[in-house]
C-alpha cells in the first residue's frame, strides 16, 4: 500500500522531469521508508540531477508521504 503512493506521488513528478527530457523510475522501498529510485534520460548525467533528487522528488514524497524518510538515487 505504501509502495502503490509513492509510485503514485512519483508519476505526479515524473511530467516535470518528461519535460527536460528524464524521467524517475522506482527501484524500491525499504521498511525504514527509504525510497530508491533511478534518474534515466537527461537526468540520469545531468550535473543538478543530486539536487533534482534531494530537493525536489524526496521534498515532494516527504510533503505527500509522511512514512518516506529518504530518497536516494541508483545506477
Amino acid at each position: 500500500m505504501l509502495e502503490d503512493q509513492v509510485k503514485s506521488a512519483l508519476d505526479n513528478v515524473r511530467p516535470s522531469l518528461q519535460a527536460d527530457g528524464g524521467d524517475v523510475e522506482f527501484v524500491s522501498l525499504s521498511n525504514d521508508g527509504v525510497v530508491s529510485v533511478k534518474l534515466t534520460g537527461a537526468c540520469g548525467g545531468c550535473p543538478m540531477a543530486q539536487m533534482t533528487l534531494k530537493m525536489g522528488i524526496e521534498n515532494y514524497l516527504k510533503k505527500e508521504i509522511p512514512q518516506v524518510s529518504a530518497v536516494v538515487g541508483v545506477q
